[in-house]
C-alpha cells in the first residue's frame, strides 16, 4: 500500500482565514467528505438490491441496535421529522425488515424491532463498514479504535455527548429523551 503524504503550499492556494487568523482546515474537511463517500459506498451498493437508500440504512441500523425503540426515540436519534421517517419506515416494514407493534403500556406508541431478515441485513452492512474501518486503522498505524473514537466523539457537540455515549453503549432505556436536553 502506498504511503499518503500531504504537502500543502499556502502561497499557491488562496485560502480564507478563520476568525482566529488560522486558515480553515480545508484538507481535513475534504478528507471527511471523501471518507464518508467511501464509507457509505459499500452499504449503498448492497441496499440498491432492495431499492433502499441511506435513510433506510440509518433507520435499520438504529432499530437493530436498540430493539423496541419507539418511533419518537428514533426521530430524536435521527433528528428528522415524522414525514421524513414515514416513507422509509413503511418500506422497511412492508418488505419485512422491521416489525412495528403497539407499546405495552401506551398503545399509541409504536415499538420497532428488526426481523430476522432485518437483523441479517443490518449485520451485513455493519460488517462491510467495520472491515473498512479496520483497514483504515491498520493503514494509519493505529492498533485499535480508541484514538479514532475519541476524535469522533470530540466532534460531537458537547451538549449532545452524554446522549451519544448512551446510544453507542446500548444503554438507551424506554422513555429516555435522546436529544441533548439537560437532565
Amino acid at each position: 500500500m502506498a504511503d499518503v503524504n500531504f504537502s500543502f503550499s499556502p502561497a499557491s492556494t488562496p485560502r480564507s482565514e478563520t476568525e482566529q487568523g488560522e486558515p480553515p482546515l480545508y484538507e481535513l474537511i475534504e478528507l471527511f467528505f471523501f471518507a464518508y463517500r467511501d464509507f457509505v459506498a459499500d452499504p449503498d451498493h448492497a441496499l440498491e438490491a432492495y431499492g433502499f437508500g441511506r435513510a433506510h440504512h440509518r433507520v435499520l441500523h438504529f432499530v437493530d441496535r436498540n430493539p423496541d425503540l419507539t418511533v419518537a426515540e428514533l426521530l430524536d436519534i435521527l433528528k428528522i421529522t415524522k414525514q421524513s421517517l414515514a416513507r422509509v419506515l413503511k418500506d422497511l416494514v412492508d418488505q419485512g425488515f422491521i416489525l412495528q407493534r403497539e407499546g405495552r403500556e401506551d398503545r399509541r406508541q409504536r415499538l420497532l424491532t428488526t426481523t430476522v431478515k432485518g437483523k441479517q441485513l443490518a449485520v451485513e452492512l455493519a460488517t462491510t463498514q467495520s472491515q473498512r474501518i479496520a483497514r483504515a486503522l491498520a493503514e494509519a498505524g493505529l492498533t485499535g479504535p480508541e484514538l479514532a473514537q475519541r476524535f469522533l466523539f470530540a466532534m460531537v457537540d458537547p451538549d449532545g455527548r452524554a446522549e451519544v455515549a448512551r446510544l453507542i453503549s446500548g444503554n438507551v432505556t424506554k422513555g429516555d429523551k435522546i436529544r441533548g436536553e439537560k437532565r
